[in-house]
């Protein structure tokens, strides 16, 4: 078996329509490994009471099985970008995929607690390979504007949604089968991935090799590595811990020194052209808060409609797929219709507003609130808010990149919504557990009182979220350019191949 790049000017008509079906085929190999990392994120947590039942371990100890994954995937994801572009990113996609289930194997087969912990800790690791290498392949794979427009947002429709996905396959696993399920299935989606990529993409090495700028990889994974640490170490220990307001401190430092060091180097790890671009910079902005209400919409509803309304894993999980079918149908209808005509700044700016609506709705949630009337309207307003700013916002994130840059462009993004996550779910968690030992303290405990202050911490961070992404609306007006998004050029290499 031989494989030839396709060259698209020069295909017979034939050829044409065969290449048109190995794309979309390239495609869903892609958003199968990326709906593989989103939803590890999610699908973990559901799975956790029943991990530290089976391993014994502490509740103190059990925040670590979610954040060695946050820490080593947030912290390393640039460098994943750039090795992509370095080594190839058919190669980058091939190791992350294999790594990553290689992890998730170990993971399942967790005796104790350090070997769930340091597994976790290595999906992190080959996950910041594999993001960055999925999405810049998308990016250079689908260069006209209409498939380029439907296949982002696709693309998107999967980043969004794969958080609650993860929540209902993490709640049928862990109640029909085991918690290990909630790891194993990893090999299942890269499995299937692997073969597609062996197969359907052709090869690619860089043109250009320049060397790895050591020092700005050193400073900014530290870094992000002490941001991330910081605000994980808030959520359990307070904002006026020493610890806590040294990592931050240490984390701002770093970042600042790895900006200093990326105007001066030959070969910067992130060029500052990526980010100062106004779609670009725009878009990771939008990235970076969708990232910072999101994630905490997907743990403090769970736990509401899990503690207050009685719901199993399961249908906690089948609660929210209207909010994923809003994104779905948001997200594709938005880069393949809106996007073209109007350009991202409406298009992100209105997706913004609307998911702090679907907030303000979720914030009038009592003890005694029900699912349609109450929980439904505001996730289907989440979902369809969500699909305007995470299609659009991706596309935006890659147009105009340089093929050198394709890979680091893209990890930036995965970057903002990683560590837009760790930062919302420190600060939300920590307000959540501030308003509710609040409501406590003039009220007599008994557990009417604390499902009440337990609905009352869970509201207030709803009402924080929608001022966070009115916020964001307000930023995106102003920051993102009016018009269209600029044409993408041609990909210099072929990613797809055609096997005899």
């Amino acid at each position: 078996m031989s494989s030839t790049t396709i060259d698209p000017p020069e295909t017979a008509p034939g050829e044409q329509t065969r290449e048109h079906r190995l794309r979309w085929l390239v495609l869903a190999v892609i958003g199968l490994a990326q709906l593989m990392v989103v939803l590890d994120a999610t699908i973990v947590n559901i799975a956790l009471p029943a991990a530290q039942k089976s391993l014994e371990f502490s509740d103190a100890d059990r925040q670590w099985v979610v954040t060695a994954y946050a820490l080593a995937f947030g912290s390393l994801l640039l460098l994943g970008g750039r090795l992509s572009d370095l080594f190839g990113r058919r190669n980058t996609f091939v190791i992350g995929l294999v790594g990553f289930a290689a992890m998730s194997a170990v993971g399942g087969a967790a005796v104790n607690f350090p070997m769930l912990v340091a597994a976790r800790a290595g999906q992190g690791v080959f996950g910041a390979l594999l993001a960055p290498a999925a999405l810049s392949l998308l990016s250079v794979t689908f260069t006209k504007p209409d498939e380029r427009a439907k296949a982002f947002g696709i693309f998107g429709a999967v980043a969004g949604a794969g958080g609650a996905v993860g929540l209902l396959l993490g709640g049928v696993l862990t109640e029909w089968a085991s918690w290990r399920w909630s790891l194993y299935v990893n090999l299942v989606f890269a499995a299937v991935a692997l073969v597609g990529a062996v197969l359907m993409m052709a090869p690619h090495k860089a043109e250009h090799r320049p060397r790895l700028d050591i020092p700005g990889t050193v400073s900014v994974s530290a870094g992000l590595f002490s941001i991330v640490y910081g605000f994980s170490h808030a959520e359990s220990h307070g904002w006026s811990n020493g610890a806590t307001i040294a990592w931050l401190l240490v984390g701002a430092v770093l970042l600042a020194i790895f900006v200093v060091i990326e105007t001066r180097v030959a070969h910067p790890l992130l060029p500052l052209r990526v980010v100062l671009d106004r779609t670009r910079g725009g878009a990771y902005l939008a990235m970076f808060i969708a990232g910072t209400g999101m994630f905490a919409v997907f743990l403090f509803l769970t736990y509401y409609m899990q503690t207050v309304l009685q719901y199993s894993p399961v249908i906690t999980g089948v609660a929210y797929l209207p909010m994923v079918a809003g994104m779905v149908i948001s997200a594709t209808t938005s880069t393949s219709v809106l996007l073209p005509r109007f350009g991202p700044r409406p298009l992100m700016t209105t997706g913004l507003a609307l998911v702090a609506a679907g907030m303000v709705l979720l914030a009038q949630l009592t003890v005694t609130s029900t699912y349609a009337p109450h929980i439904l309207p505001g996730l289907v307003l989440l979902g369809v808010g969500m699909g305007m700013v995470f299609a659009p916002g991706m596309q935006g994130a890659v147009t105009g990149v340089r093929p050198e840059d394709a890979g680091v462009a893209s990890a930036t993004v995965n970057t903002m919504q990683q560590v837009g996550g760790s930062i919302g779910t420190a600060l939300l968690s920590t307000i959540a557990a501030t308003a509710a030992t609040s409501y406590l303290s003039d009220a007599v405990p008994t557990p009417q009182s604390q499902a009440l202050a337990a609905v009352h911490g869970y509201t207030t961070t709803f009402w924080w979220s929608a001022a966070i992404f009115a916020a964001g609306a307000v930023i995106s007006a102003f920051l993102l350019p009016g018009g269209k998004l600029p044409a993408a050029a041609d990909a210099p290499e072929g990613q797809l191949v055609m096997a005899h």
